[in-house]
């Protein structure tokens, strides 16, 4: 067997179904719990009531232009059943969101015009927004794409300046300022260079609409928020798009470069690699799974952001036969909602709801030897008391355990693939150094040592607390 030498010996393997039931029962969030903020050291989210709230994204970024209401309501169910908590869309949409009509045959704007909201299409956003509040999911409401304010790409047209961007703020803040599920998030898949003051206008409008919600900004692939706003009251907390350019983004630097900025601010990756996308949009160069977006997610989480988005290629541009396919697509979204890697970001959540949240830190001291640097990057965490490590390729660890707590230790394997959680066993602290995942060292082959301070009485890792 493999690597039998790091094994103590007398120390049995028990299975434990941590997450034996697949879906997610009941509301996705309670908003009983009030309004969103800032944790106390500005590094996660909270409730009103000192709540964590783990941000657990979806790109639907075409759900208000392409879904009849009915459609919308088999979406937002099949995610609610996942553990999603927010869902990401556009208001004006990407894909000639001004000019082609939505599901009801309503387009946004009178002539363009900004300050000429059209009421029948935003009806149907209100209808949305309250299907997903009513599941208790919190939507993502991008106010417009990118490319009405900087064209760069796409279709445009470019219709924002400073005050129209204000006034058309001010009229969201209005309209959605007592929905308990919003969070605002300026941007839309671009850089702000030169056209920074026209996003400020638009924050400061929905901010004298009287709207309290959180806000941050979505850029364009490789970059954060922070390039431009980090230091703007306005944005609450850094969002960043790693992108879908290469196999193995190393998204784990990107938020590590956030997470030290001053002042802190809670990050996350809002956009990484998206199941069923080509790489770098060609087919050719082969096809994101659901393996590359659980890396995206741990080695983002553990390197410590507040949360983390899932993408599928399909459902983002809501794909059916009516659409012509933006590059290539294999599937159709409702055919796709299902695909492992969304299933497995409930895993993700279960994890990290399993433990205490708000003291988590990043922390690679964790990682005795075994670092190695591309795909098999390994990464770590810790909070009060527990530690996690992530081998994305399953490789032997040899990990410090003295940085937390305690003098005893449990240890745990948890299965990213299946949420399933393997009780290794119990020792005394720094009596176990090594650990060495089931199965053959490979892409694919990832899992996550969980090892708790035994006192602490934890269940197992995603498992209810």
């Amino acid at each position: 067997m493999r690597r039998m030498a790091v094994l103590l010996a007398g120390l049995a393997v028990v299975s434990v179904a941590a997450a034996a039931v697949k879906e997610h029962a009941g509301v996705s969030v309670d908003f009983k719990h009030g309004k969103l903020k800032v944790s106390d050291n500005n590094r996660y989210l909270i409730h009103a009531d000192g709540t964590p709230f783990f941000y657990l994204g979806d790109t639907a970024w075409q759900l208000f232009a392409r879904l009849n209401r009915e459609e919308a309501q088999r979406y937002l169910e099949n995610r609610r059943a996942r553990g999603f908590t927010v869902i990401q869309a556009v208001i004006l949409a990407e894909l000639d969101g001004l000019n082609t009509p939505n599901a009801n045959g309503d387009r946004p704007l009178i002539d363009n015009d900004p300050s000429k909201p059209n009421e029948a299409y935003f009806k149907q956003v209100d209808a949305i927004v309250e299907m997903a509040r009513d599941k208790g999911i919190y939507m993502g409401l991008l106010p417009t794409w990118g490319d009405k304010v900087l064209k760069a790409w796409g279709v445009g047209p470019v219709v924002f300046n400073e005050a129209n961007a204000e006034q058309y703020g001010r009229f969201l803040g209005q309209r959605y300022k007592d929905y308990p599920n919003i969070i605002w998030i300026l941007g839309g898949d671009r850089v702000a260079d030169k056209v920074e003051p026209i996003w400020r206008a638009m924050a400061r409008g929905i901010k004298a609409g009287g709207d309290e919600h959180l806000m941050t900004y979505h850029p364009q692939g490789e970059r954060t928020s922070a390039n431009w706003f980090h230091n703007d009251a306005w944005l609450d907390f850094n969002m960043l798009q790693s992108g879908h350019g290469k196999w193995d983004m190393d998204n784990y630097r990107m938020i590590d470069k956030d997470y030290q900025r001053s002042p802190a601010k809670p990050c996350l990756d809002g956009e990484p690699r998206y199941e069923n996308h080509p790489v770098n949009w060609k087919a050719d160069q082969g096809w994101f799974n659901d393996f590359d977006v659980r890396q995206a997610a741990y080695w983002g989480l553990f390197a410590g952001a507040c949360g983390h988005t899932y993408g599928c290629h399909d459902i983002w541009q809501m794909k059916t036969p009516q659409w012509a396919p933006i590059s290539a697509a294999r599937g159709n979204w409702y055919e796709s909602m299902d695909l492992p890697g969304a299933g497995q970001m409930l895993y993700v959540r279960r994890l990290m709801e399993s433990r205490p949240m708000l003291e988590r830190v990043p922390d690679q001291s964790i990682i005795k030897a075994g670092q190695q640097e591309g795909p098999r990057h390994i990464q770590a965490t810790r909070g009060a008391g527990y530690l996690m490590v992530y081998t994305p390729y399953g490789d032997v660890l040899e990990v410090n355990d003295r940085v937390i707590s305690g003098a005893r230790r449990r240890a745990w394997w948890y299965n990213p693939r299946d949420g399933a959680a393997e009780k290794i066993g119990e020792f005394g602290r720094g009596e176990r150094t090594q650990f060495d995942p089931r199965g053959e060292s490979g892409r694919g082959n990832d899992w996550v040592l969980v090892i708790d301070d035994a006192d602490k009485k934890y269940s197992p890792p995603g498992a209810a607390r």
